[in-house]
């Protein structure tokens, strides 16, 4: 009922309602990353108060990576089967509480129940499979847009909010940390509760950029159960393209979530540069993202998405191999931040794109599924042997050199997808705002 009316107060105002849902999605997404991102800056505190080595935290927050992406092909039916509303708060639910019970464990064990199991579950239910499905049901216009304001809102809430949360560590304890993101969970859901609807007609709207017509009846939604990732997954991997894009972003989770963002700040602090400022760094990395991620977007709709790839994985690359040559300096680091920042996950509007082409709009929603879970394997694999590097050889520098360079080898491997034909495009679509 408050959706029906605030939906009719916005109508009256020549302000669709989509928006106000992809406004909460932005702030849903943008809080699991943040989420996902903190135990980052939590790794050197748990060592030093529990005795853990790096290895052994590394390996829950693998864990959570590997969750969290694996849940990618299945969060589209659960959206289906149960509704963009409950999905969202069951996940907020999850995350606030599983990051809550955490400030008490006393066993390496709690943590891999709690930031393993069920920080990576409850984020995976609100991944970028979340941002695709609101903009395709209730986005026809400016689609391209909200996609990528909703995966910048992903990758830099990963950012943006660790300088935070290393200034309350850093004054106050780990645990204390915990709590903006716990309130944050909790007002987000019930936002979720009372705003969100599953799609434009429940409230009587059609999407953003088409004309309601009263009577009609939706597009019946085909059929979806839990075998048909599976099914998705056994068609797609007949096809050469399926296995680039996701062995390439396999590489991509390995040089970013995996590696910086969970060791960067333990990195820094080998060099001698304390928290709040290694989370700085990671945090203008964030800003970095925001423009570069809605950039790479833009620049997807006019060029080719292969090139593109092929200049970020290589920059990339060349990033990492600078980063431990950069002795860590302010210059050295902003340096880093800006080449590495720009393209942290600017990757995701080609790799989308090429999806698209190769497999068709019905299908890439589930096939870009499992690209995303091959993304967060690799992301897993760097967060578990870049804590196995720290502690065996007691430097992160081969873990470094090692991801650069999968990096140099993911620019040459993209250019052997073919090249995909251009659409024919019917005509402009015009819609306000």
């Amino acid at each position: 009922m408050f959706a029906s009316q605030l939906s009719a107060w916005l109508q009256r105002r020549g302000i669709h309602y989509s928006w106000v849902i992809a406004a909460v999605t932005f702030l849903t997404m943008l809080t699991m990353s943040a989420a996902l991102g903190l135990p980052g800056a939590i790794l050197q505190p748990l060592s030093q108060e529990f005795g853990w080595s790096n290895e052994q935290i590394s390996s829950a927050l693998a864990l959570r990576f590997a969750l969290f992406g694996l849940m990618g092909p299945f969060a589209a039916v659960l959206m289906e089967r149960y509704g963009l509303r409950a999905v969202m708060f069951t996940g907020l639910a999850m995350v606030g509480i599983g990051m809550a019970l955490a400030t008490q464990a006393t066993q390496l064990w709690h943590l891999f129940i709690l930031w393993g199991v069920v920080l990576g579950l409850g984020t995976g239910m609100t991944a970028l499979v979340l941002g695709a499905v609101v903009a395709n049901r209730w986005f026809t216009a400016r689609r391209g847009l909200v996609i990528g304001l909703l995966t910048a809102s992903s990758a830099t809430g990963q950012l943006a909010f660790l300088p935070l949360a290393a200034w309350i560590i850093e004054h106050a304890g780990w645990r204390y940390a915990v709590i903006p993101l716990f309130i944050g969970c909790l007002l987000i859901a019930v936002l979720a509760l009372c705003l969100v609807r599953n799609r434009p007609s429940d409230i009587g709207l059609a999407p953003y950029g088409e004309t309601f017509v009263p009577g009609s009846t939706p597009a019946p939604v085909a059929a979806m159960n839990f075998r048909t990732p599976f099914v998705a997954l056994r068609e797609a991997s007949g096809n050469k393209t399926f296995w680039i894009l996701a062995g390439t972003f396999f590489i991509c989770g390995l040089s970013t979530n995996g590696l910086v963002q969970t060791h960067f700040i333990s990195l820094c602090g080998d060099y001698g540069m304390t928290a709040v400022p290694a989370a700085s760094v990671l945090a203008m990395m964030g800003a970095f993202d925001f423009f570069g991620t809605i950039l790479s977007g833009w620049l997807s709709d006019r060029y080719d998405n292969r090139k593109l790839l092929f200049w970020y994985y290589g920059l990339r690359g060349l990033s990492l191999f600078w980063l431990p040559h950069s002795v860590f300096s302010l210059y050295g680091l902003s340096l880093f931040a800006v080449f590495y920042g720009l393209d942290w996950i600017a990757t995701v509007p080609p790799t989308v794109k090429l999806a698209g082409a190769t497999f068709g709009k019905e299908k890439v929603g589930l096939v870009f599924g499992w690209i995303f879970a091959a993304h967060q394997i690799g992301a897993a694999t760097a967060a578990y042997g870049a804590g196995l590097t720290r502690t065996v050889l007691l430097t992160y520098t081969p873990a470094l050199y090692a991801a650069g360079g999968a990096c140099l080898v993911a620019a040459v491997i993209v250019m052997a997808i073919r090249k995909p034909q251009p659409a024919v495009v019917a005509g402009p679509l015009r819609a306000g705002v």
